[in-house]
């Protein structure tokens, strides 16, 4: 698997995720055309470019787990998805049945003609 066309793919679902809405790792790494883990993805998310919304991947459980990544600020995934409107319980979690965004198969058909197209 070449990385590089992998990262792509994945930041190129997380710019789907429209404000106020979350996807996990895990989402993230079902939908790609290639094998990836949900850790493969956290990766990923490590080096993404400035554009995208990387605040709006969030683990499993729907909590943020950049203020446990090395070097991450404490608090600043919470802060950005609180100014778009994701609410958090007293646990610190986000509510996944009301936040969780399902992309549309016709969006991910056209994204990886896309993503083709580009290499």
């Amino acid at each position: 698997m070449e990385t590089g066309s992998a990262w792509e793919e994945v930041y190129e679902i997380v710019r789907q995720i429209p404000p106020g809405k979350v996807m996990n790792y895990g989402q993230i790494a079902s939908v790609c055309s290639r094998p990836l883990t949900p850790r493969a993805v956290g990766w990923a998310m490590r080096d993404c470019p400035a554009e995208v919304p990387w605040h709006r991947v969030v683990n499993a459980a729907g909590r943020c787990s950049t203020d446990e990544a090395a070097g991450g600020t404490p608090g600043r995934q919470r802060a950005l998805l609180e100014r778009e409107g994701v609410a958090f319980s007293r646990a610190g979690l986000i509510d996944m049945s009301r936040h969780r965004f399902a992309i549309d198969i016709d969006d991910l058909v056209e994204m990886a003609a896309d993503l083709v197209d580009e290499t």
